[in-house]
């Protein structure tokens, strides 16, 4: 029995390491190097080669090194019995919920606009955003949405979150479904998006959405990039209805460096880095979900396939 690393680019030798030091008995492999595949039953993948699951015959789970799973879910080749997981941390909410607070705090005090304005040398005093002013809405109050608005609330934000289902949150204003979609945004001017991806949130951040937000509107997306209409935000730029995004997630990644974004001053990039899981706490959920793989057990962070997380 092994457990599989797979990955087109990523350098899996720190993870390795940490699930050998976690248990020294188990038998790692790194992807494309396998010695049997028909000994391979737990796989963890992160931006894998396509198909590439269904040459595992025994194959009884297989994780993602983050909390999205949509690229295992679209894997045509993986059996439909094999169970998917998510792999989340403490270390990654928090990340994530700092990651935010910035962002947002960082659009209230007007530091892309001083960013912008150091490159061409220009010295100007703007008028920042009262806290009081800022509702800051999250869609998607999950595993990593829910610790974010908390953080929101702590440090002094009118929190509103939007979800599938009805959630109940301290200090957090909550909307539900369809219905409750549109009084989300009219009640929301920085936007946070934190959905997982499933054929209802793909394209979900499109000119319709921006419209509907409370003026002057933030968009701040650490979800999916399939969740953005790229062409919407820079049409939503011109027209005012957004007055500036903070992007983590793409739909190509590494973003082209002759994409329309990189030339925009309202837009800041950063390159996928808003929550990155330590190899130590990874392998402390991997392995356990190994041992709870060959057991027949419901692994941590188990995804329902009808859902898409």
């Amino acid at each position: 029995m092994s457990l599989l690393l797979v990955s087109k680019k990523r350098d899996f030798t720190s993870l390795k390491n940490a699930l050998l030091e976690k248990d020294p008995n188990l038998d790692v492999e790194i992807w494309p190097r396998v010695e049997n595949k028909e000994r391979v039953n737990f796989a963890v993948c992160w931006n894998h080669p396509e198909n590439v699951l269904g040459n595992y015959p025994n194959l009884r789970a297989v994780s993602s090194l983050g909390a999205g799973v949509n690229h295992l879910l679209n894997d045509e080749s993986l059996n439909k019995d094999v169970s998917i997981c998510r792999l989340i941390t403490d270390s990654l909410k928090d990340q994530m919920a700092d990651y935010v607070l910035n962002a947002v705090t960082s659009y209230r005090l007007n530091i892309p606009t001083y960013v912008d304005r150091k490159r061409v040398g220009k010295w100007e005093q703007l008028r920042s955003i009262p806290k009081k002013k800022v509702t800051v809405g999250i869609m998607g109050l999950g595993e990593m949405g829910i610790p974010t608005a908390q953080t929101l609330v702590k440090n002094g934000y009118q929190v509103t979150g939007w979800s599938r289902s009805k959630k109940e949150i301290e200090g957090v204003t909550t909307y539900a479904g369809e219905d409750g979609l549109s009084d989300f945004l009219s009640a929301t001017n920085a936007l946070v998006c934190l959905l997982p991806l499933t054929t209802e949130t793909e394209e979900i951040l499109d000119l319709e959405l921006f419209k509907q937000l409370k003026k002057p509107a933030y968009l701040i997306n650490v979800g999916r990039g399939q969740q953005l209409v790229e062409e919407d935000v820079i049409y939503a730029l011109e027209t005012e209805d957004l007055s500036g995004a903070w992007l983590d997630v793409f739909q190509d990644e590494p973003l082209p460096n002759n994409h329309i974004f990189w030339n925009r001053s309202k837009i800041m990039i950063t390159p996928h880095i808003a929550a990155v899981t330590p190899a130590s706490q990874a392998a402390d959920i991997l392995v356990e979900n190994y041992k709870r793989a060959l057991s027949g057990m419901e692994l941590i962070y188990e995804v329902d396939r009808e859902k898409g997380y």
